[in-house]
C-alpha cells in the first residue's frame, strides 16, 4: 500500500548506500550448489565468495502475499541459505491474481505452509523457517535478532512503523516496497547507518485516507517489479556489492512506466527510537470513543434487512434518503446495491466530496469498517441524519440477495 504522503526530495550527495558485507562467507560450495548457482558464480562481483555469503544469510520475509510471494521465490533460487517467513493469514482465491507463489491447490493453507512447499519445490538447498503468528509487539525484537535482513511487503500502516522501530531496536537493515494500485515505492532502511521509515514518514496518515490494496487495488505484475527490486537490495546488502538504496526512495508508476529517485537523509526532528510503542494500532488510528460515542455509533446503525425494508419503502414514496457506498469506483464494478451512489471514504474524509446536510443518508461499504469510519466523522461534524449498513454489501449478500458476487 502506497501513502498518499508525498515525501519531499531532499538535496545533497551522499554516499552512505555503499557499505560492506553484510554476512561473512558460510561453508564451502557443493558441487550441486557450484552447477545450481553457476550463472551468478560467474559474475565478478558475486564470485564464490559472494555466493558463500547468500548460503550463509538468514533472511525473515514479513508477509507471504503481493511482495512477499516474489520475493520469496527470488531469494531461495540466488541461494540465501535460512529464509523466515511470518505470516498468520490463509490462501484465498483472490490472493492468486498477484501472489505467485500460491496455487489453487494451496487455496485455504496457511500461507506460511503454502510458500515453504513451493520454495522446497525450487530449491531443496534452502532451510525454511516458519513462524505462523502475527507480527507483534511482544515477538517482533526477539525474532529480528535471529535474522540478518528482514524484508518488508506489509500493507498496513501500523505493521510498517512497528517493523521500523524494531529493526532499529534489533540494529538489523530491512528492505521495504510499497504497492498500491498502479505505484510502488521501495527502499533500504538502517538506522544505525542512515534514515529510517520515520524520517520519510514521521506521522501516519489520517485513518480512511488511504486505502488498502483490499480496497483499492493493485497491478498484479507490479509486486514482482517491487519484490524483485527488493531482493536485488537483499542481495547486494548480503554480499556487499555495488550501491544499496539506503539513503534513497525509488518511486515507480508502472501505468507510465517511469521510476523515479528521492533522497532521503536523516530528520534531526525525529526522535531516536528507544523503546516500541505500546500499541502501534492505536497509533496509527483515530482516537478510541468513549461509552457515549460507542453508544452514539450503535444508534446510527442497522443491518442488510433493514436496508432492504427501507429500499422497499424508498420505492414505494414513504421514505427518502441516499444510499451512499463509500466503497472504490473498482468495488462498485464487480458488485452494488441497485440504487446506491457512489461516494469513496477517502474522499470524503479529504474534503473532495460534501455530502448533503438535510436528507436522510445511509453509508455503507464492503463489511462496516469504512462506512463506521465515515460516520464517526460525519457524527464528528454535525451530520445528524445519517447511519450506515454494520456488515456492509457482505451481509447484504447472504442476508438478502445471495445471487451477487462476493469479492
Amino acid at each position: 500500500m502506497v501513502s498518499s504522503i508525498s515525501p519531499t526530495p531532499l538535496t545533497g550527495t551522499s554516499d552512505i548506500g555503499r557499505l560492506g558485507a553484510l554476512v561473512p562467507p558460510g561453508d564451502e560450495l557443493l558441487p550441486e550448489e557450484l552447477l545450481r548457482y553457476s550463472r551468478q558464480i560467474i559474475i565478478p562481483e558475486i564470485g564464490v565468495i559472494g555466493q558463500r555469503r547468500l548460503k550463509n544469510a538468514r533472511v525473515l520475509v514479513i508477509g507471504a502475499g503481493g511482495l512477499g510471494a516474489p520475493a520469496l521465490l527470488y531469494l531461495a533460487a540466488a541461494g540465501v541459505g535460512t529464509l523466515g517467513i511470518i505470516d498468520d493469514d490463509v490462501v484465498d482465491l483472490g490472493n492468486l491474481q498477484r501472489q505467485v507463489i500460491h496455487t489453487v491447490n494451496t487455496v485455504g493453507q496457511l500461507k506460511t505452509e503454502s510458500a515453504a512447499a513451493r520454495i522446497k519445490d525450487l530449491n531443496p538447498l534452502v532451510t525454511v523457517r516458519l513462524h505462523h503468528e502475527r507480527l507483534d509487539t511482544h515477538n517482533a525484537v526477539e525474532l529480528f535478532g535471529e535474522y540478518d535482513l528482514i524484508l518488508d511487503g506489509t500493507d498496513n500502516f501500523a505493521t510498517r512503523y512497528l517493523v521500523n522501530d524494531a529493526a532499529a531496536l534489533a540494529s538489523k537493515p530491512y528492505v521495504w516496497g510499497s504497492i498500491l494500485r498502479f505505484d510502488g515505492q521501495v527502499t533500504v532502511f538502517w538506522d544505525a547507518h542512515g534514515p529510517n521509515y520515520r524520517d520519510l514518514y514521521p506521522t501516519p496518515p489520517p485513518p480512511g485516507t488511504v486505502p488498502s490494496c483490499a480496497e483499492g487495488g493493485v497491478f498484479g505484475v507490479l509486486c514482482s517489479q517491487i519484490g524483485s527490486v527488493m531482493v536485488a537490495e537483499a542481495i547486494k546488502l548480503i554480499t556487499g556489492v555495488g550501491r544499496t538504496l539506503l539513503g534513497r526512495l525509488l518511486i515507480l508508476d508502472s501505468l507510465e512506466m517511469t521510476w523515479r529517485e528521492v533522497s532521503l537523509r536523516e530528520d534531526p526532528a525525529v526522535a531516536p527510537i528507544t523503546a516500541l510503542l505500546p500499541s502501534y494500532d492505536d497509533f496509527c488510528s483515530a482516537p478510541s470513543l468513549d461509552a457515549a460515542g460507542i453508544s452514539l455509533m450503535a444508534r446510527h446503525s442497522i443491518d442488510a434487512r433493514e436496508l432492504a425494508a427501507l429500499l422497499i419503502r424508498r420505492e414505494q414514496g414513504s421514505e427518502d434518503f441516499l444510499l451512499i457506498d463509500v466503497r472504490e469506483p473498482g468495488e462498485a464494478e464487480i458488485v452494488a446495491i441497485p440504487g446506491s451512489v457512489l461516494a469513496p471514504r477517502g474522499a470524503i474524509l479529504g474534503g473532495e466530496i460534501e455530502l448533503p446536510r438535510d436528507r436522510d443518508l445511509v453509508l455503507h461499504c464492503k463489511s462496516g469498517g469504512r462506512s463506521g469510519e465515515v460516520l464517526r466523522y460525519l457524527l464528528e461534524h454535525d451530520y445528524a441524519r445519517v447511519h450506515h449498513v454494520s456488515g456492509g454489501i457482505l451481509d447484504w449478500i447472504r442476508d438478502v440477495d445471495p445471487t451477487l458476487p462476493e469479492y
